[in-house]
């Protein structure tokens, strides 16, 4: 007799109701899953250019940004900010004009006179001219000393005129005012001309004259003592011609040279050099200095306050000796 099977056969209706079809489902959960797993890996992949439907772009930094940002009408994405190491000029604070700038047609005012109030402007050209300046009216005060022999701080040496005066220390500005002639003017409106021969240092004032005894007493009784006056410049009228003389102790070595005599202040002694014009040094006791010896005994050129410049032939160097050169300023 055969022997029975030990695997149990199923009811004829549990093969049609409780048998469970199992291959269709894994299939379709299989494919569910991997179905899903490959939206997330493509959802969250960095640099996907069709990564969850969504378009995105990479900036040159590496960063992810939006590939059509948003931008305001009033600012652009590609203009730099400006530096706070090199801030905007302060307003006002031009120090190179635009090329465009139209030249001022400001007049340039009269340049008026520190050693006392310029009333008159000046109406003649003096390029080298240097507190005293032609055209112009000063104001200030007149004092007045005993000038003894007349000779004063210019070195002019003794003379005989006493309508001279000692200029205050400002405006003698280092002798550049000795030999000027001066038109002083007082209050009661009588007038004199005096020259420049001495320095009156202080308390004597900015515009203060200090007068000889003779020439303040044409003015007002010495007795005033002080009185208000007006001056200016004068170029005279004179037959003199200038004269030159050197230092006591020059040499070819060393030598100090004076000009003596020139209607108009000096405002510079140049000697004759081997590579041209050497402009000297002058001192405050009216001569120009060659300290090395250079131009000693050599061709000169004088230049006044006007610009006008006059050479004079080499002279021996003859100490304290004046030496006349047959030459004048023109008169202005």
């Amino acid at each position: 007799m055969a022997s029975s099977s030990h695997r149990r056969r199923p009811r004829p209706e549990q093969d049609f109701q409780w048998r469970p079809v199992r291959g269709p489902l894994l299939a379709v959960a299989a494919v569910a899953v991997v179905a899903l797993v490959v939206t997330l890996i493509v959802a969250f992949r960095p640099g996907d250019a069709s990564g969850g439907g969504q378009d995105r772009a990479v900036s040159d930094a590496g960063a992810v940004t939006s590939a059509t940002p948003t931008v305001p009408d009033s600012a652009s994405p590609t203009s730099p900010k400006p530096s706070t190491a090199s801030p905007t000029p302060s307003a006002g604070k031009r120090t190179t004009p635009p090329a465009s700038a139209t030249p001022s047609t400001t007049a340039t005012p009269t340049r008026r006179a520190t050693s006392g109030t310029a009333r008159t402007p000046s109406t003649t050209t003096a390029p080298a001219a240097g507190r005293i300046r032609p055209g112009t009216t000063y104001d200030g005060v007149a004092t007045s000393y005993d000038v003894g022999n007349g000779d004063g701080a210019c070195s002019f040496g003794p003379t005989s005129d006493v309508m001279t005066a000692a200029m205050n220390t400002a405006d003698y500005e280092t002798a550049k005012a000795c030999g000027a002639y001066v038109s002083v003017r007082a209050a009661s409106g009588k007038s004199i001309t005096v020259r420049i021969t001495n320095e009156c240092p202080a308390p004597c004032a900015v515009g203060q004259l200090d007068l000889s005894q003779q020439a303040f007493a044409k003015l007002a009784p010495l007795s005033a003592g002080r009185i208000a006056i007006t001056w200016s410049l004068l170029s005279p009228a004179t037959s003199d011609t200038v004269s030159i003389r050197y230092k006591t102790g020059s040499t070819q070595y060393w030598c100090g040279i004076q000009a003596i005599g020139h209607r108009n202040p000096l405002a510079r002694l140049e000697v004759r050099t081997g590579g041209g014009w050497l402009a000297l040094t002058r001192t405050g006791y009216n001569y120009f200095l060659s300290e090395q010896g250079t131009g000693c005994g050599a061709e000169l050129r004088l230049t006044d306050i006007y610009g006008e410049q006059l050479v004079v032939p080499a002279l021996a160097v003859r100490a304290d000796v004046v030496q006349r050169t047959g030459v004048q300023f023109a008169r202005h």
